[in-house]
């Protein structure tokens, strides 16, 4: 018996059935991957960590996104809807693309069960072929644990915080902000 081969989609088929779509997907070497919706305390942690960026940003010439926002890493092909996109100074696009943007500076990404591997493993190392992207937020939907990895001097740099008390300093070229965990995790209900 033999296997059938599945087709593989050029970014062009891929861009365009995005447009009709009524879920997102991501796109990587040819393959269509469509993305799981998330669960509540997943939805609260993502509007959480929008709401205290936007805040600390609030006087910086930077923006977030919501996981909306789809964006192209062109050294590796990856299309993409991080939960969370923080651009600063001028928003650059994907080739003849205004819905597309490629110069993020930090992306948070909420973890699950299903994405938890992806999310710290490949995704991460096709993340950091974006020259831009300075740091790197991973926020965990199961306990309180974030993951904050920066770039300094060509290298990541981690570090790990677990408790509601704890504050993350991320320094931007704009000035350092402050991100407090118990807001991160405002009114997530663990389960039992």
């Amino acid at each position: 018996m033999t296997q059938r081969a599945h087709k593989l989609f050029t970014p062009e088929e891929y861009l365009a059935q995005e447009e009709v779509a009524q879920v997102k997907s991501e796109f990587f070497r040819g393959e269509i991957f469509a993305m799981a919706g998330g669960t509540p305390d997943h939805n609260t942690i993502s509007a959480n960590a929008i709401a205290a960026l936007s805040r600390a940003l609030y006087a910086y010439p930077c923006r977030v996104f919501t996981s909306d926002q789809r964006i192209y890493i062109e050294k590796n092909g990856l299309y993409t809807y991080p939960d969370v996109v923080v651009v600063c100074g001028r928003l650059q696009f994907a080739p003849k693309r205004k819905d597309t943007i490629t110069n993020p500076v930090l992306i948070v990404e909420v973890l699950s069960d299903a994405t938890r591997d992806y999310d710290r493993g490949a995704k991460f190392e096709l993340y950091r072929d974006l020259p831009t992207l300075q740091h790197y937020l991973l926020i965990d939907s199961d306990a309180v644990r974030v993951e904050y990895y920066r770039r300094q001097n060509g290298d990541w740099l981690f570090n790990a915080y677990a408790r509601l008390d704890d504050a993350i300093a991320i320094p931007l070229e704009a000035g350092t902000i402050e991100l407090r965990v118990r807001d991160l995790y405002d009114k997530v209900e663990f389960e039992a």
